[in-house]
Protein backbone atom coordinates (compact mmCIF):
# COMPACT_ATOMS: atom_id res chain seq x y z
CA UNK A 1 0.00 0.00 0.00
CA UNK A 2 1.34 3.41 -0.99
CA UNK A 3 1.95 5.65 2.02
CA UNK A 4 0.15 8.55 0.42
CA UNK A 5 -0.67 10.52 3.55
CA UNK A 6 0.82 13.26 5.65
CA UNK A 7 1.39 12.67 9.34
CA UNK A 8 0.33 15.58 11.53
CA UNK A 9 2.65 17.25 13.96
CA UNK A 10 1.11 19.66 16.51
CA UNK A 11 2.41 22.54 14.39
CA UNK A 12 0.90 21.14 11.20
CA UNK A 13 -2.40 20.46 12.95
CA UNK A 14 -2.45 24.06 14.18
CA UNK A 15 -2.05 25.10 10.53
CA UNK A 16 -4.97 22.83 9.54
CA UNK A 17 -7.18 24.47 12.15
CA UNK A 18 -6.05 27.96 11.15
CA UNK A 19 -6.91 27.26 7.50
CA UNK A 20 -10.23 25.57 8.35
CA UNK A 21 -11.83 27.49 11.19
CA UNK A 22 -12.90 31.12 11.07
CA UNK A 23 -13.06 33.33 14.14
CA UNK A 24 -16.33 32.71 15.96
CA UNK A 25 -17.09 34.39 19.27
CA UNK A 26 -19.88 31.98 20.19
CA UNK A 27 -17.84 28.84 19.64
CA UNK A 28 -14.76 30.39 21.23
CA UNK A 29 -16.70 31.18 24.42
CA UNK A 30 -18.29 27.72 24.36
CA UNK A 31 -14.87 26.09 23.99
CA UNK A 32 -13.54 28.09 26.92
CA UNK A 33 -16.47 27.17 29.16
CA UNK A 34 -16.29 23.52 28.13
CA UNK A 35 -12.56 23.44 28.88
CA UNK A 36 -13.47 24.43 32.43
CA UNK A 37 -15.14 21.04 32.87
CA UNK A 38 -11.70 19.45 33.04
CA UNK A 39 -11.01 16.05 31.42
CA UNK A 40 -14.64 15.81 30.33
CA UNK A 41 -13.95 18.58 27.83
CA UNK A 42 -12.31 15.99 25.57
CA UNK A 43 -15.82 14.87 24.62
CA UNK A 44 -16.26 18.10 22.65
CA UNK A 45 -15.62 17.87 18.92
CA UNK A 46 -12.50 19.43 17.40
CA UNK A 47 -12.96 22.83 15.73
CA UNK A 48 -12.04 21.60 12.25
CA UNK A 49 -14.49 18.73 12.68
CA UNK A 50 -17.22 21.29 13.29
CA UNK A 51 -16.42 23.01 10.01
CA UNK A 52 -16.48 19.61 8.31
CA UNK A 53 -19.95 18.85 9.69
CA UNK A 54 -21.35 22.18 8.51
CA UNK A 55 -19.94 21.63 5.02
CA UNK A 56 -21.37 18.10 4.78
CA UNK A 57 -24.83 19.22 5.90
CA UNK A 58 -24.86 22.02 3.34
CA UNK A 59 -23.38 19.87 0.58
CA UNK A 60 -26.20 17.32 0.68
CA UNK A 61 -28.91 19.96 1.08
CA UNK A 62 -30.01 18.48 4.40
CA UNK A 63 -33.20 19.85 5.93
CA UNK A 64 -33.72 17.33 8.72
CA UNK A 65 -30.92 16.12 11.00
CA UNK A 66 -30.44 14.14 14.19
CA UNK A 67 -27.58 14.08 16.65
CA UNK A 68 -26.92 11.31 19.18
CA UNK A 69 -24.82 12.87 21.94
CA UNK A 70 -24.91 16.66 22.30
CA UNK A 71 -22.68 17.38 25.33
CA UNK A 72 -22.21 21.18 25.51
CA UNK A 73 -23.43 21.85 22.00
CA UNK A 74 -20.58 22.57 19.56
CA UNK A 75 -21.52 19.79 17.14
CA UNK A 76 -25.19 20.75 17.26
CA UNK A 77 -24.32 24.34 16.44
CA UNK A 78 -22.15 23.18 13.53
CA UNK A 79 -24.94 20.99 12.13
CA UNK A 80 -27.71 23.55 12.65
CA UNK A 81 -25.68 26.23 10.89
CA UNK A 82 -25.56 24.01 7.81
CA UNK A 83 -29.33 23.61 7.71
CA UNK A 84 -31.63 26.05 5.88
CA UNK A 85 -33.69 28.50 7.89
CA UNK A 86 -36.60 26.07 8.13
CA UNK A 87 -34.35 23.07 8.80
CA UNK A 88 -34.66 21.06 11.99
CA UNK A 89 -32.16 19.25 14.21
CA UNK A 90 -33.20 16.73 16.85
CA UNK A 91 -30.58 16.42 19.62
CA UNK A 92 -30.56 13.38 21.90
CA UNK A 93 -28.68 13.37 25.20
CA UNK A 94 -29.09 12.10 28.76
CA UNK A 95 -27.49 14.98 30.67
CA UNK A 96 -29.46 18.01 31.82
CA UNK A 97 -26.24 19.47 33.25
CA UNK A 98 -24.17 19.47 30.08
CA UNK A 99 -27.04 20.36 27.76
CA UNK A 100 -27.94 23.33 29.95
CA UNK A 101 -24.70 24.81 28.66
CA UNK A 102 -25.68 23.83 25.12
CA UNK A 103 -29.06 25.52 25.41
CA UNK A 104 -27.42 28.83 26.38
CA UNK A 105 -25.16 28.71 23.36
CA UNK A 106 -28.00 27.69 21.03
CA UNK A 107 -29.63 30.97 22.08
CA UNK A 108 -26.38 32.91 21.68
CA UNK A 109 -25.99 31.51 18.16
CA UNK A 110 -29.66 32.33 17.33
CA UNK A 111 -30.34 28.68 16.52
CA UNK A 112 -33.04 27.84 19.07
CA UNK A 113 -35.77 27.68 16.43
CA UNK A 114 -33.91 24.96 14.53
CA UNK A 115 -33.01 22.69 17.46
CA UNK A 116 -35.13 20.35 19.56
CA UNK A 117 -33.34 18.75 22.52
CA UNK A 118 -34.72 15.56 24.08
CA UNK A 119 -33.30 14.35 27.38
CA UNK A 120 -33.69 10.57 27.46
CA UNK A 121 -31.70 7.48 26.45
CA UNK A 122 -31.19 7.97 22.72
CA UNK A 123 -32.21 4.43 21.83
CA UNK A 124 -35.59 5.09 23.45
CA UNK A 125 -35.97 8.37 21.58
CA UNK A 126 -35.13 6.67 18.28
CA UNK A 127 -37.53 3.78 18.82
CA UNK A 128 -40.32 6.14 19.80
CA UNK A 129 -40.11 8.07 16.53
CA UNK A 130 -42.92 7.68 14.03
CA UNK A 131 -42.13 5.02 11.40
CA UNK A 132 -42.50 7.76 8.78
CA UNK A 133 -39.81 9.98 10.33
CA UNK A 134 -36.89 10.48 7.97
CA UNK A 135 -33.58 12.31 8.29
CA UNK A 136 -31.11 13.62 5.74
CA UNK A 137 -28.16 13.72 8.12
CA UNK A 138 -27.17 12.03 11.38
CA UNK A 139 -24.22 12.57 13.70
CA UNK A 140 -23.31 9.88 16.21
CA UNK A 141 -21.07 10.77 19.15
CA UNK A 142 -22.33 9.04 22.29
CA UNK A 143 -21.67 5.89 24.34
CA UNK A 144 -19.50 3.67 22.18
CA UNK A 145 -20.95 0.36 23.33
CA UNK A 146 -24.31 1.38 21.83
CA UNK A 147 -22.91 2.55 18.49
CA UNK A 148 -24.07 -0.54 16.58
CA UNK A 149 -27.60 -0.25 17.98
CA UNK A 150 -27.78 3.44 17.10
CA UNK A 151 -26.48 2.73 13.59
CA UNK A 152 -29.15 0.09 12.93
CA UNK A 153 -31.89 2.40 14.23
CA UNK A 154 -30.66 5.38 12.21
CA UNK A 155 -30.03 3.75 8.84
CA UNK A 156 -33.68 2.84 8.05
CA UNK A 157 -34.67 6.40 8.96
CA UNK A 158 -32.10 7.95 6.61
CA UNK A 159 -33.19 8.99 3.15
CA UNK A 160 -31.25 7.57 0.18
CA UNK A 161 -28.23 9.81 -0.34
CA UNK A 162 -28.29 10.86 3.30
CA UNK A 163 -25.25 10.66 5.58
CA UNK A 164 -24.44 9.24 8.98
CA UNK A 165 -21.23 10.65 10.44
CA UNK A 166 -19.78 8.60 13.30
CA UNK A 167 -17.22 10.20 15.62
CA UNK A 168 -14.20 8.57 17.31
CA UNK A 169 -13.86 5.95 14.59
CA UNK A 170 -10.09 5.74 15.17
CA UNK A 171 -10.45 5.79 18.97
CA UNK A 172 -6.99 7.20 19.55
CA UNK A 173 -5.48 4.45 17.40
CA UNK A 174 -6.77 1.71 19.68
CA UNK A 175 -8.89 0.19 16.89
CA UNK A 176 -5.76 -1.50 15.49
CA UNK A 177 -4.36 -2.54 18.87
CA UNK A 178 -5.55 -6.13 19.20
CA UNK A 179 -4.33 -6.22 22.78
CA UNK A 180 -7.03 -3.68 23.63
CA UNK A 181 -10.16 -5.73 24.18
CA UNK A 182 -12.07 -3.16 26.21
CA UNK A 183 -15.79 -3.03 25.56
CA UNK A 184 -15.74 0.40 23.91
CA UNK A 185 -12.78 -0.43 21.68
CA UNK A 186 -14.35 -3.68 20.53
CA UNK A 187 -17.62 -1.86 19.84
CA UNK A 188 -15.99 0.77 17.62
CA UNK A 189 -13.77 -1.77 15.89
CA UNK A 190 -16.75 -4.04 15.25
CA UNK A 191 -18.91 -1.26 13.83
CA UNK A 192 -16.12 -0.04 11.54
CA UNK A 193 -15.77 -3.57 10.17
CA UNK A 194 -19.54 -3.99 9.82
CA UNK A 195 -19.87 -0.75 7.88
CA UNK A 196 -16.97 -1.64 5.58
CA UNK A 197 -18.93 -4.75 4.50
CA UNK A 198 -22.44 -3.23 4.57
CA UNK A 199 -23.87 -3.34 1.03
CA UNK A 200 -26.58 -0.84 2.01
CA UNK A 201 -24.05 1.99 2.18
CA UNK A 202 -20.90 3.56 0.82
CA UNK A 203 -18.45 4.73 3.45
CA UNK A 204 -15.08 6.33 4.04
CA UNK A 205 -13.13 6.63 7.28
CA UNK A 206 -11.73 10.16 7.31
CA UNK A 207 -8.73 10.84 9.58
CA UNK A 208 -10.01 14.14 10.91
CA UNK A 209 -9.87 14.69 14.69
CA UNK A 210 -10.26 11.21 16.27
CA UNK A 211 -11.49 9.76 12.97
CA UNK A 212 -14.97 10.12 11.49
CA UNK A 213 -16.70 7.37 9.54
CA UNK A 214 -18.82 9.02 6.86
CA UNK A 215 -21.59 6.67 5.75
CA UNK A 216 -23.78 7.36 2.71
CA UNK A 217 -27.00 5.40 2.29
CA UNK A 218 -27.45 4.00 -1.19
Amino acid sequence: MSEKFTGLTPELYAYVVRMSVRDDDVLAKLAEETAGLGPLSRMQIAPDEGTFLTLLVRAIGARSAIEIGTFTGASAIAIARGLPQDGRLLCCDVSDEWTAIARRYFRAAALEAKIELRIAPAIETLRALSPSTRFDFAFLDADKTSYAAYYEELLPRLRPGGLIVIDNALWGGRVIDESDQSESTRAIRGLNERIAKDERVDAVLVPIADGVMVVGKK
